[in-house]
């Protein structure tokens, strides 16, 4: 009851902040008007990030322009078995579009095409990805003053040794697998030979992706793919003269030519097949009575489900503990052990699931948390059909935990693989005495300050860490063999020690078992479960707001409470001790100016610390921006 009233005052507060009118809850489509009668064109309009796992929208804080891939098929898969869709069009106004994702989508434009719909991609302008998943269209259109930016793939690695020395910070990394490279950006000035050998094979794949998806969409040979390429970027005269798009007009044009094809009463449906929700109302002084009988209520029942194929998510770095499930949160996506876990148990228990997709998109992380998440797949597979679909980027931690299915799904450009080990640290006692001060330490026992940030390792305790991690990395590759076994197309060593593939080559080597979509994952499942009519459930189940704002003010349940108390206490261990928030905060007066890409690239690579010093070694893959 304290946490409730507590809401009430914080909705007052943000109501006040925010100038908010009173707040109406009511159906999304009370206001409808009946579509019966006229034919659609689904309109999908990608602003944003094409996500992984679906979320709810935030009232209070505005509407995210990011859309959740699996949403995006289903409501593709609706339009296409529709017979009051006539067609189907793409908006690309600033979408963020990676090149997997844009595999999936591509599979689902496909299937509607197949059913005898028109798809049509409208831009202002396309980026390489962009065109990669435009290609797969009956018709591309771009504005007369747009351009198209398809000059290749780039990619860039930073190597932050340099700013380390200004700082007075040395590092300390080991690492298991001559290919392990992820500590490399913080050891040296450039890659070694083994990284750049892997980088190089890794952007073969993916242009070799990017042109063999442009040939395909625009019915053209690879080589002449290659010499589109190579002559960009293009104006949109000059794109439409190339063949690379097929009109050159303003959106009203376009809207113009599909009601002289479908006729005037056309409806232009941009809500096609989502989910109905919530929406807010500033005009009804009721709506706020509504709002709280929904808080003091606790949020709405879940419905009874049907039989089902759960998909569970692992999406962002993995690490120990568990998520806040706070709507007042903001930061980056990870897999907590605690949450995924506890998802899977879910899945495996619940009598309407009839079988799981782990659907992965994650460099790694902890390699605790993995084993955690690993070993729950175990318990799933023991009841219930389980495979794993690889989305982005599944490697390292992200591999680690796909080891117990049977089949693995991967997309061509899917990067996976770095099976290997990473441990260390950053020795800051220059730092502090940079800025006059200095650190008496005491100890006891021979090891103690084998973790200390105050200087590098001792050859002893090198040593032992270095035992330690191949022992982890002894226990990484035995779950491998196990569960792959003859399918392995090499030795384990020789597809390990941190080589990262894409996942044509992955699929090549015998790490995977099939190129295939989410869409795909869930079907073969389906199948092995011998279910025909089964709805596709993600677990957890998002929480509506009122739900997410009640678990942020009381903490969630008990298990949650658990992890954030150990996290938080962590963290604050860590930044005490010269962690992630001095070290980053001393590095940032250095990049003031410099090109936001690339310091992202760095800041990441800086927040990556905190795990390493928290855990002592990760499965952590390199890392990768691609720039195009």
């Amino acid at each position: 009851m304290h946490a409730r009233k507590s809401f009430v005052i914080l909705v007052a507060l943000v109501g006040v902040l925010f100038g908010l009118a009173p707040i109406a809850v009511r159906a999304a489509d009370d206001k409808k008007e009946s579509t019966k009668a006229k034919p659609i064109v689904a309109v999908f309009r990608l602003r944003g990030p094409i996500v992984e796992t679906p979320g709810d929208e935030n009232p209070l804080f505005g509407t995210s322009h990011s859309m959740a891939l699996v949403d995006l098929i289903q409501r593709l898969a609706k339009a296409r078995d529709d017979e009051a869709v006539k067609g189907v069009v793409f908006t690309l106004d600033g979408a963020t579009v990676s090149l997997s994702s844009a595999e999936e989508i591509r599979q689902a434009m496909a299937a509607v095409r197949a059913a005898g719909k028109e798809v049509y991609v409208f831009a202002d302008g396309l980026t390489m990805s962009d065109y990669a998943l435009a290609a797969g269209a009956s018709e591309i259109s771009v504005v007369p003053t747009g351009d198209l930016w398809l000059t290749g793939i780039y990619v860039e690695s930073p190597y932050v040794r340099g700013l380390l020395s200004l700082l007075g910070v040395s590092p300390d990394f080991l690492h298991c697998g001559d290919y392990k490279s992820a500590s490399e950006i913080f050891m040296r000035d450039g890659p070694s030979p083994q990284a750049e050998e892997m980088q190089n094979w890794l952007l073969d794949s993916l242009y070799q992706s990017h042109i063999r998806l442009i040939a395909t969409g625009r019915d053209v040979d690879e080589a002449k793919a290659r010499e589109w390429i190579d002559g960009g970027p293009y104006t949109a005269s000059g794109a439409l003269k190339a063949g690379l798009i097929d009109k050159s007009q303003q959106r009203s044009d376009l809207e113009a030519s599909l009601r002289a094809k479908y006729g005037d009463n056309v409806k232009f449906d941009s809500k096609y097949g989502a989910k109905a929700g919530a929406t807010i109302d500033f005009s009804s002084p009721m709506g706020m009575m509504s709002f709280y009988s929904e808080l003091l209520g606790g949020g709405k029942k879940k419905k009874a489900h049907k039989d089902s194929v759960a998909v569970v998510y692992v999406e962002g770095s993995i690490e120990l503990g568990a998520a806040s499930g706070s709507p007042l949160s903001f930061g980056g996506k990870s897999a907590t052990s605690v949450a995924v876990a506890k998802a899977l148990d879910e899945a495996a228990d619940d009598d309407t699931v009839k079988a799981v997709v782990l659907r992965v998109n994650s460099p790694g992380g902890s390699a605790t948390a993995s084993d955690v998440i690993l070993a729950a797949t175990k318990r799933v597979k023991a009841k219930k059909p389980l495979v794993v679909s690889m989305g982005d980027v599944a490697g390292s931690g992200g591999y680690y935990v796909a080891c117990a299915s049977d089949v693995i799904f991967a997309d061509a450009s899917t990067i996976t693989g770095s099976i290997g080990v990473i441990g260390g640290k950053m020795a800051t006692s220059d730092m502090w005495g940079k800025v006059g001060i200095r650190w008496k330490e005491y100890g006891r026992g021979a090891n103690a300050s084998i973790l200390s940030t105050a200087r590098p390792f001792t050859a002893e305790q090198r040593q032992r860490m270095q035992a330690w991690m191949d022992e982890i990395y002894g226990v990484f590759k035995d779950h491998v063999t196990a569960i792959r076994g003859s399918r392995l197309k090499k030795p384990i060593d020789e597809l390990a020690g941190g080589r990262v593939y894409t996942g044509q080559q992955a699929l090549d080597l015998g790490l995977i078992d099939r190129l295939g979509t989410l869409s795909d994952a869930i079907k073969y499942v389906a199948e092995q479960a011998k279910i025909e009519k089964y709805e596709i459930r993600v677990v957890p189940e998002s929480k509506n707001f009122i739900e997410q704002l009640l678990s942020g003010l009381t903490g969630g349940d008990e298990d949650d409470a658990k992890g954030l108390s150990l996290d938080a206490g962590r963290a604050a261990g860590f930044q005490a001790a010269g962690g992630r928030a001095t070290l980053l905060g001393a590095a940032l007066p250095y990049l003031k100016g410099f090109d936001p890409e690339r310091v992202s690239a760095v800041t990441r690579a800086f927040l990556r610390l905190e795990m390493i010093r928290r855990e002592g070694a990760v499965l952590m893959m390199p890392e990768i921006s691609v720039r195009n």
